[in-house]
């Protein structure tokens, strides 16, 4: 208990501080504005897809405070389309009855009501449904007139926000994520191999998986897992490799499969086979020796990550994984099993068809105007201040997502690693596609082709079909599947005749995200 509060006490110092320097900020900022004026107080109401009372603390934390700071007579109050906390009392009815609410609309009447939010913080596919029914203000008058710098931000995050604008700008976002290869120095020194380079394609990070791997049993090394984590290979990681050819599963009725392919056979073949050859490990490959322990050591949070015990030589993480790499190492020799990692990083692998796209940037927090807000100039200045570089300084800190501001994405407390394979490829061009948006929302019950999918793949990786007569499979059952979805798009459906014996016995229904 006394470390705990110790803790509280050190964090709250820490804000105290960040308020500290903030409070001078806003000074500064207020100079010349209203912003000290109280006979010209007003609130600003921003909208979440999701969230609550108990972690507004939070949100404030990461959106709010440093602003209502430099703007002193702006409230800020928070709406959510989904509460989640009044859901973990509700009956077992309600749950059903909340599965069946369309949070889309719900978000919509947020929009357009009596008392509409007038900035909102959402994903890039809400926004890009949002400006196809004209419910979000583009934002490039005002970019013109407070001379806004675009060449400051990562020139893919602007790519992407112009895509879903159709050339206009509606949002701007203060942060990004993305994914990276992480490979192990020392590994491929040991072996003799030239590690790898920026801008390689798969089928050259799979030729130096098959180099890298060796050994057998407990000392195999593998050559590259595709999860941090080690689990095993899957429908969707797959998926993520050629996400840039957006490969459809069916035709835009919902009533045609398209799988049987000699694009989805190639897709699945290569990482197949080297699954079945031991170069990308599976669960069972990476299960730690139990009569190895790090004695003394309460919690090991390495046992089931093969990066971290050198036993896979590449593998794909984010952002988060750098801080972690950073933290094991100065720990290291307390954990007696295991050694530092000598690392880096460079690009996420690319296909020979799109040389040049990295396809794996997700912008997770656009600021946008809502076109009937009311305050539509205090939700400007909001999104301005959000991805200014003021706040950028604080922003880069972060361990999960990175500055959308190129000047702020820095390598952390002076490691030194190939930054800039986070945002040197163009990500995957972004398309919404209204009538498969559309398809979605009327059948959700079409999220179950991907889990006959899911099973097939892994009758593949045992070796119980090819990956030819798994994708016929999946094509020939996927059809008959499409059929009962289109007479019963939305209520249970009995998967048994196209499911494994395995998952039959389970007969569980995937939970389903209501709204799309």
């Amino acid at each position: 208990m006394q470390s705990i509060r110790r803790l509280r006490l050190l964090k709250s110092i820490s804000v105290m501080l960040v308020f500290a320097v903030f409070a001078a900020l806003a000074a500064a900022c207020s100079a010349g504005d209203d912003s000290d004026d109280p006979n010209n107080r007003r609130t600003l109401r921003i909208g979440l897809m999701s969230g609550s009372k108990e972690d507004e603390s939070y949100l404030r934390q990461q959106y709010s405070d440093m602003f209502e700071l430099a703007k002193k007579n702006i409230d800020i109050e928070f709406q959510y389309v989904s509460d989640w906390s009044s859901m973990r009392f509700a009956s077992e009815e309600e749950m059903k009855e909340q599965q069946r609410v369309d949070n889309y609309e719900k978000l919509k009447e947020m929009m357009t009501g009596a008392n509409p939010v007038d900035v909102l913080i959402l994903d890039q596919g809400t926004v890009a449904r949002l400006i196809q029914d004209n419910l979000l203000a583009p934002l490039d008058s005002y970019i013109k007139k407070d001379k806004i710098d675009l060449e400051a931000f990562v020139p893919a995050v602007m790519d992407t926000l112009r895509e879903i604008g159709n050339n206009q700008i509606y949002g701007l976002t203060p942060t990004f994520s993305s994914s990276v290869l992480f490979y192990n120095k020392k590994l491929f020194s040991e072996a003799g191999v030239n590690p790898p380079t920026d801008g390689m394609t798969w089928d050259q990070i799979f030729d130096l998986a098959v180099q890298m791997s060796k050994g057998t049993g407990k000392d195999r090394v593998f050559g590259l897992s595709l999860s941090d984590w080690g689990s095993d290979l899957n429908f969707y990681s797959v998926n993520n490799i050629v996400a840039p050819l957006k490969l459809r599963m069916y035709d835009d009725k919902g009533e045609t499969m398209s799988v049987d392919t000699p694009q989805w056979e190639r897709a699945w073949k290569r990482p197949v086979e080297l699954y079945r050859q031991k170069v990308i490990p599976n669960q069972e490959d990476l299960m730690p020796d139990p009569q190895e322990t790090n004695e003394g050591v309460r919690y090991d949070p390495y046992s089931n990550r093969p990066f971290f015990t050198n036993r896979v030589a590449m593998t794909i993480g984010g952002a988060y994984m750098i801080n972690e790499l950073k933290t094991f190492n100065e720990n290291v020799d307390k954990l007696k099993k295991y050694q530092p990692i000598d690392w880096d990083i460079v690009t996420y692998p690319t296909l020979p068809e799109m040389p040049d796209v990295g396809g794996s940037m997700y912008l997770g927090s656009i600021m946008v105007v809502n076109s009937k807000a009311q305050n539509p100039d205090d939700a400007w200045e909001f999104i301005k201040f959000s991805t200014s570089k003021e706040t950028a300084k604080f922003k880069a800190r972060s361990t999960y997502e990175m500055s959308s501001l190129t000047e702020f994405i820095k390598p952390i407390d002076g490691l030194s690693y190939n930054i800039e394979a986070f945002y040197k490829l163009k990500p995957n061009k972004f398309e919404y596609n209204e009538a498969e948006d559309k398809l979605n929302r009327e059948r959700p019950n079409l999220m179950y082709i991907s889990t006959i999918g899911d099973q097939l793949f892994q009758k593949a990786l045992r070796g119980d079909l090819t990956v030819k007569e798994a994708l016929q499979e999946w094509q020939a059952n996927g059809n008959k599947l499409l059929q009962e979805i289109k007479t019963n798009p939305t209520g249970e459906l009995d998967l048994t005749p196209y499911m494994s014996d395995e998952m039959s016995r389970q007969k569980e229904m995937v939970p389903r995200a209501a709204g799309g």
